[in-house]
């Protein structure tokens, strides 16, 4: 692997190719990308296409990719245009792209701005949360784990947002009713740091979640879109948004194993399907549904 950094007006980019450019297969390279996930949330993935030439990254302001435009909020065309930045620094033309969580939502602004750099994007699991029928409910509760965070620290929020992201089902006034998480019963911390500046549990990511694909832009696109789900994601919000999101663009959701985070291994929690996954995604890119 080798690790190169990109300067740009607004940030120092980080990225990281596994294999040779020109690729060895004459293959395009497999682009991953997360948001709030660095490159680092990649490595079991990347792992598991020794064939293949992958490139992963940090986003600006996250992991080694450092800001110079002097904000701290993260939006989907500035990261759209970090991430177009990389592939033309890359030089091997357009690649093929999986992209999970907010990183998702990056890669639908990727092919809007920027139609010819990916050939086929896989993304998984994008939280696009004005999008279900539930909208402005979602909106409602992404508030109360902000507030939980701001209010009472990491911790705190983190339970919020783990209670909300597990929540089955449209948010009712049942969800609201519920008592605060605890952060202890989900093995948290209860002290509070003094930090607010977390990309996940803060606002600054709001931009993000709040994000509207262009659907004419991307319908008029080269490039294959698939929209993926974890099969353990059905009922949840993630699981909900995915399907919001195919249905948006015209499609159906493609199931993949495991949850939202279910290329990774057991180094951020609970642990994924890494070769399962892996197995359907390059199914995936091959040309299967």
């Amino acid at each position: 692997m080798e690790t190169y950094t990109l300067e740009t007006a607004g940030a120092d980019l980080v990225y990281d190719v596994r294999g040779p450019l020109p690729t060895s297969d004459g293959r395009a390279p497999l682009f991953m990308i997360g948001q709030p996930m660095d490159a680092s949330g990649f490595a079991a993935l990347a792992a598991r296409f020794p064939e293949r030439t992958v490139i992963t990254y940090d986003p600006r302001g996250l992991g080694r990719s450092t800001r110079k435009d002097g904000r701290v909020d993260h939006t989907p065309q500035d990261q759209a245009d970090d991430v177009h930045a990389v592939i033309e620094a890359v030089g091997a033309g357009p690649v093929e792209m999986f992209a999970s969580s907010g990183g998702a939502i990056t890669a639908l602004a990727v092919v809007a701005k920027y139609p010819t750099d990916v050939t086929t994007l896989v993304a998984h699991e994008p939280p696009l949360i004005t999008l279900t029928p539930d909208g402005p409910a979602a909106v409602r509760a992404r508030a109360e784990f902000r507030d939980a965070y701001e209010q009472r620290g990491w911790g705190a929020g983190m339970a919020a947002f783990v209670a909300m992201t597990s929540w089955e089902g449209e948010f009712t006034e049942a969800y609201f009713a519920q008592p605060q998480a605890d952060p202890a019963a989900f093995g948290m911390p209860t002290e509070d740091d003094g930090s607010r500046d977390d990309p996940l549990l803060s606002d600054r990511s709001w931009a993000v979640s709040d994000y509207r694909p262009d659907v004419a832009a991307i319908a008029a696109a080269p490039t294959r879109v698939v929209i993926a789900m974890g099969e353990e994601s059905a009922h949840v919000q993630t699981g909900r948004t995915s399907v919001a999101t195919a249905e948006l663009l015209g499609q159906e959701v493609t199931v993949f194993p495991s949850h939202h985070g279910g290329f990774c291994d057991g180094e951020f929690g609970y642990p994924g399907k890494p070769d399962e996954f892996a197995r359907r995604l390059r199914e995936v890119l091959d040309g299967a549904s």
